[in-house]
């Protein structure tokens, strides 16, 4: 297993994370230790793992000048302390062309640190479902969902596509608040906690249509399930052995890492719960962002990197800033560049900029699930990167 040495912290529990009902040290534990709270598969270490090569240019010292969009308050200055300090981040890492452009670590956190990611997982996933394309494992992203998933047929699922899936535009009714104990998503980790297998699908093939597939966008960490579920189903592999097969192993990733399953031995939870790194989470950045490019092939379809980062326009015209499970830039600046990001609850993202040919790794204890980040991460990322020289 090897020694960790965060091992022995004292962790809170999923509830605690939900909730978003713990101080900060009891945060910052729990967060570096997810595989004690669900069996867990393990993605191997790269047996050749690259080292991240380090950038001539450097991080200079600057001020991000944010308005505050919702008061009459006057612009704020922010340097990288404030930031660090007022977003509650533990970690982050800059790679610019792929080289080390700055890494620091804060509360007992280090490059030997995994953290959760929970929906960054989903980018993670949605990337497999591209992979399993490519590889033709699954013939067409317009295929039915219950090819792969036949489980879910005579549910409200049955009309969907794997298209659907990664852009959560099924039409299927789903209340992903975090802190409503009788939400969706809450039941759907009871379902969790309950161990048994195939209780998530489950819980997915009894959720009522809200309108027709493709013409109704609902954020689903349930359908990110769904994803996983397709990936398998197609693969005939678990997850974390196609991830391995994949991307940890030939992108040289240097650490191992962990996933949430939904029983022991089961099939790991596409949505939420993969443990890593934070430089290989920006090593993850780096793949995507170079289309898995090797000798001059992608691993990638054709266009994929184009659909996944940007928005959707639903079969009824209504346009949607989400793409296939990553979050399109919300800044006009960012949108220019077409950067996009993977985000997860608490405050875990990787931030993607083709243009500025920026990857930007960061993990976050923030003390609730959303809505607690006193500055905005893509404004101030985009001061940051205009100050890499």
């Amino acid at each position: 297993m090897g020694f960790y040495r965060h091992a022995d912290e004292k962790i809170g529990t999923t509830d605690n994370i939900y909730n978003g009902d713990m101080f900060p040290d009891l945060a910052i534990n729990t967060f570096r230790n997810i595989e004690r709270l669900f069996p867990t598969r393990t993605v191997p270490a790269s047996s050749a793992p690259i080292p991240l090569e380090k950038s001539p240019l450097s991080l200079q010292p600057f001020k991000s000048q944010i308005k505050d969009e919702t008061t009459a308050l006057a612009d704020q200055s922010y340097d990288i302390y404030d930031y660090l300090t007022l977003n509650s981040i533990t970690g982050i890492v800059v790679l610019k062309q792929g080289k080390l452009v700055y890494e620091n670590y804060l509360h007992g956190n280090g490059p030997d640190t995994r953290w959760m990611s929970m929906s960054v997982a989903k980018s993670i996933t949605s990337t497999l479902v591209g992979l399993a394309v490519k590889d033709g494992y699954i013939d067409s992203i317009d295929d039915l969902t219950v090819k792969y998933v036949p489980s879910l047929k005579g549910s409200a699922y049955e009309g969907t596509t794997v298209r659907h899936i990664l852009g959560m535009n099924s039409g299927v009714k789903w209340d992903e608040t975090y802190t409503n104990p009788d939400s969706d998503r809450r039941k759907f980790l009871r379902a969790q906690l309950s161990q048994e297998p195939g209780s998530l699908i489950k819980v997915m093939a009894e959720l009522p249509s809200a309108g027709k597939p493709g013409t109704i966008h609902n954020y689903s960490t349930g359908e990110t399930t769904i994803g996983s579920e397709i990936v398998i189903g197609a693969t005939n592999k678990s997850l974390s052995a196609y991830l391995s097969e994949k991307i940890w192993e030939p992108y040289g990733m240097e650490s191992k890492a962990e996933w949430w399953l939904d029983s022991p031995e089961g099939n790991e939870i596409g949505g939420s719960g993969f443990s890593a790194t934070l430089r290989d989470y920006a090593r993850f950045g780096q793949f995507f962002l170079e289309e898995g490019q090797s000798r001059e092939k992608s691993a990638l379809p054709d266009q994929w990197f184009e659909l996944a980062g940007q928005p959707t326009t639903l079969d009824n015209g209504e346009f949607v800033n989400y793409g296939m499970m990553w979050w399109p830039a919300w800044t006009e600046k960012s949108k220019q560049h077409k950067a996009f990001q993977a985000f997860g609850i608490h405050g875990q993202v990787i931030h993607i900029d083709p243009y500025e040919e920026v990857v930007i790794a960061i993990s976050s204890a923030r003390p609730k699930p959303a809505g607690t980040q006193p500055v905005d991460d893509m404004l101030f990322l985009e001061d940051l990167m205009e100050n890499i020289k």
